[in-house]
């Protein structure tokens, strides 16, 4: 059973040092090209969050020697074409990654899976990976033609295909991709806004090729992937909670360490900066495969602004935090072109809206996104966090600003991507 919580940070201020756990995005790819691949790989940083757990869980049922010693995790793997039919169900649990990624690779093999996952799983749409997947011969079946789990997958050889990308998803991307380095001849992807590029990039570090040119991204079948070393960085998405806590409680300054600021994920610095943050984002070494910066946040007055476009994909896991950002900056903020916020682990723009208005911020609805007019005192109440890592972590830090306590009804599901969260919050109160 899920642990409600009580919230209680009277006149708080917020100071100090964190580094965030590691990268999700890159944590369940460090797991899946290793066990590609041909040899060993060891990773650092990785991170121990649940979602990254049912990766590695699924790929030892597929025969796959993994290890792993509080953040760094080994792989031994003989290679793709070593693996072993698993005798039972593949259970990726709450992780969208994890399913959508493997539907491509398990396409390309010679093997027979089956894959579920939890609740909130069984509710977000597979066919957008399912249907690219069946243009390149992939043999999908589940429930709903495919759109929902459980998934059977009856591996076979793939034809490459030319793909434009009808929304911006890494996910979708990736899974084609994925599924392009095992089919025959040349697979194309072709993006209207670049979704971020993990995949592209962990590609190279275990020795394939990969093109990538002006939102079209080309990979040859057929190669050959060798293990390698990866450093996962912290995973801006979870960093992006403090950086609105640093900056909406008063008399506050936080620095975060080995932030990861891949280009295609840190749209959550551009909005603060552009909202007038006060914010100091130090570069650590921006030639590593996923660059990384320390980044200081300070208490700081805020502008509403205009968040849409090409940005959108550089941050839409972060909106939720955003919005709650939002709620303490001057004027009106609207977010628009955010549709893909409906088909996360909850649709986001329901829960964002409906628990912070029962804080008292002015904020509504649209299509699309939401308006939020600031800036408003919060107060406490009880709030609903849906099962959702990042709706949880948002109630948790308006918490730190609200009049009297907020009690959140499922804490736990926080754990997916931050198992540490509370206690980092518990070392910056002061």
């Amino acid at each position: 059973m899920p642990h409600s919580k009580i919230l209680d940070y009277p006149n708080v201020r917020l100071q100090g040092t964190i580094e965030v756990p590691g990268d999700k995005s890159i944590s369940h790819r460090s797991i899946m090209f290793g066990a590609i691949a041909k040899g060993k790989t060891t990773v650092s940083g990785f991170l121990l969050g649940e979602d990254c757990l049912s990766t590695i869980d699924c790929f030892r049922k597929l025969g796959v020697e993994i290890d792993v010693e509080g953040t760094n995790v080994t792989i031994n793997s003989s290679g793709i074409h070593e693996w072993k039919e698993p005798k039972e169900v593949l259970y990726t649990g709450n992780s969208g990654t994890t399913t959508r990624l493997m539907l491509g690779i398990l396409a390309g093999t010679t093997l027979h899976t089956v894959m579920t996952g939890d609740d909130s799983i069984g509710k977000r749409p597979m066919r957008r990976v399912a249907d690219p997947l069946r243009l390149m011969g992939a043999q999908i079946a589940g429930r709903d033609n495919g759109q929902y789990t459980p998934l059977a997958i009856q591996g076979t050889q793939l034809k490459a295909i030319d793909y434009t990308m009808p929304v911006a998803s890494a996910q979708v991307k990736s899974a084609i991709l994925l599924a392009g380095l095992q089919a025959e001849g040349t697979t194309i992807v072709r993006e209207k806004e670049v979704s971020r590029d993990h995949t592209e990039r962990m590609l190279k570090q275990f020795g394939g090729s990969v093109t990538v040119d002006n939102g079209v991204v080309s990979i040859e079948g057929g190669q050959k992937l060798t293990g390698t070393h990866v450093n996962v960085p912290g995973d801006v998405s979870s960093a992006a909670f403090f950086l609105v806590a640093g900056a909406i409680v008063p008399n506050s300054e936080i620095t975060l360490q080995n932030v990861g600021v891949n280009p295609t994920r840190s749209g959550i610095i551009d909005v603060l900066e552009k909202m007038g943050a006060q914010i100091s984002v130090q570069i650590e070494d921006e030639n590593a495969a996923e660059p990384t910066a320390t980044i200081t946040i300070q208490s700081s007055q805020l502008e509403g602004t205009t968040i849409e476009g090409d940005i959108i994909p550089r941050l839409i896991d972060e909106i939720p935090i955003i919005a709650l950002l939002a709620t303490q900056a001057k004027g009106k903020t609207i977010i628009r072109n955010a549709e893909e916020l409906k088909v996360k682990e909850t649709d986001r723009i329901v829960a964002v809206v409906t628990e912070l208005q029962k804080l008292g911020a002015n904020i509504e609805a649209t299509e699309d996104g939401m308006i939020i007019e600031g800036p408003t005192k919060l107060h406490g109440g009880q709030l609903k966090s849906y099962g959702d890592h990042r709706i949880g972590m948002t109630a948790a830090v308006a918490a730190l600003i609200t009049d009297t306590p907020v009690e959140l009804d499922d804490a736990d599901c926080i754990a997916v991507s931050y198992p540490t969260f509370f206690e980092h919050v518990n070392a910056l109160v002061h």
